[in-house]
């Protein structure tokens, strides 16, 4: 049975950084393409960043240059360090495996709210 729990989120100002964690378990993590994504009041969920089994990441335009996505297989963990955020980041940050759909089970996610 798959879990994922996220964490790392809050209020920070415009500019400022976090760091989410994302423990996922019932999943063969090590050779799992995993992702992060993000859904914002009256929006669809998007993917913001995802890394492949490999460590290969790809990142959405909007992030490019300013988030990181990373993973520990020993820990089952993925993680993403954001720096300079923006107001327009603010949404709650899920993570999954890559691909994910909206039928997929999702974890609670974690909220960052960003203030301009």
């Amino acid at each position: 049975q798959v879990q994922l729990v996220e964490s790392g989120g809050g209020l920070v100002q415009a500019g400022g950084s976090l760091r989410l964690s994302c423990a996922a378990s019932g999943v063969i993590f090590s050779m799992s393409a995993m992702g992060w994504y993000r859904q914002a009041p009256v929006k669809q969920r998007e993917l913001v960043a995802t890394i492949r089994s490999g460590s290969i990441t790809n990142y959405a335009d909007s992030v490019k240059g300013r988030f990181t996505i990373s993973r520990d297989n020993a820990k089952n963990t993925v993680y993403l360090q954001m720096n300079s955020l923006k107001p327009e980041d603010t949404a709650v940050y899920y993570c999954n495996v890559f691909p994910s759909y909206e039928n997929n089970y999702w974890g609670q996610g974690t909220q960052v709210t960003v203030s301009s």
